[in-house]
């Protein structure tokens, strides 16, 4: 079979882009991130904000959206990309196979790499601070739920982590590229990222249908458990720095919490986790994961169907 890695050498971001650098285009008045994606900047508290502070507010979503990029490509991409590439995901593989969790191994780092390059440069450009960073809680409740559902069987997990997180299309993938009102450099950045997912993507749903298909019909009972909730952790957004970003920008403890409750309300999010898993769900469905006795109403009630 063609393999969605073939061309790699010719096509991958690794081997062929350059490095993007931010010009001059804040000086024109580009924002750094399409303000429709950043769920609290129409909410009323944070409208009456002076310019500046929206911008701080801008920025620092920025960083977020590059810091949990660059986490989350090296602690939990790679991390099953290494095993699958070195024999220790416990699947007889072809070599191609390996080879291309290799290459994918290498695109997950520059990711990375380009990400933080964003974010200094940003912040050498505005004079925005960069907040400091914590993935450890995030990555903490993710590996949580093989702890809760599937204990024993942490290498499955992580190798059902990477298959869900890869096979997601959020729409910041999407859209940044296409908003004429974002600086080139965060454009393009995101464009090259994109390009490289969506080989990724290809990957990740042919291996999890092998990898689904090898599993004992008991452990595949298990798996359907944890998928539900592996999902909804994967998409639900860490409001830590959101709660320090609305701090810093001068609101009140009483208004951020009035901000995050009506911003991020459990069913808008819930909402937001259907529409960015949609290929995943279909990617299940077309496995037979939905057809394993209980999976379809773990689905239900954690409200993704």
């Amino acid at each position: 079979m063609k393999s969605p890695l073939d061309g790699w050498y010719e096509k991958a971001g690794v081997r062929t882009d350059p490095r993007r650098v931010i010009g001059d285009e804040l000086d024109a008045g580009r924002t750094l991130f399409p303000e429709k994606l950043i769920p609290y900047l129409d909410h009323p508290l944070v409208q009456d904000l002076e310019p500046g502070r929206r911008f701080g507010l801008v920025a620092r979503h920025l960083y977020q959206y590059m810091q949990f990029t660059m986490h989350f490509e090296t602690s939990v991409v790679n991390r099953a990309a290494a095993r699958i590439a070195d024999g220790t995901s416990g699947l007889d593989l072809p070599s191609s196979v390996r080879l291309d969790a290799y290459k994918i191994y290498c695109d997950e780092a520059y990711h990375a790499l380009y990400s933080l390059d964003v974010v200094e440069q940003v912040s050498d450009a505005t004079g925005i601070e960069t907040p400091d960073y914590d993935f450890t809680p995030f990555l903490g409740r993710l590996d949580g739920i093989g702890a809760d559902v599937m204990p024993g069987e942490p290498v499955l997990v992580q190798l059902l982590q990477v298959v869900v997180f890869e096979t997601l299309v959020t729409s910041i993938l999407k859209d940044i590229p296409k908003d004429p009102l974002v600086v080139g450099t965060i454009r393009e950045v995101v464009r090259d990222h994109a390009e490289d997912e969506g080989r990724h993507h290809a990957y990740f749903a042919a291996f999890f249908k092998e990898l689904w298909h090898g599993m004992s019909p008991a452990l595949r009972e298990r798996a359907a458990r944890c998928l539900p909730e592996l999902v909804s952790r994967s998409l639900t957004p860490d409001l830590v720095p959101v709660r320090a970003s609305l701090t810093a920008a001068g609101l009140g403890e009483a208004a951020v919490g009035e901000v995050l409750a009506d911003c991020y309300a459990t069913d808008q999010l819930r909402l937001g986790v259907r529409a960015s898993a949609r290929h995943t769900f279909q990617l299940f469905e077309s496995a037979g994961v939905l057809d394993v006795p209980g999976a379809r109403d773990a689905f239900m009630a954690a409200g993704l169907l």
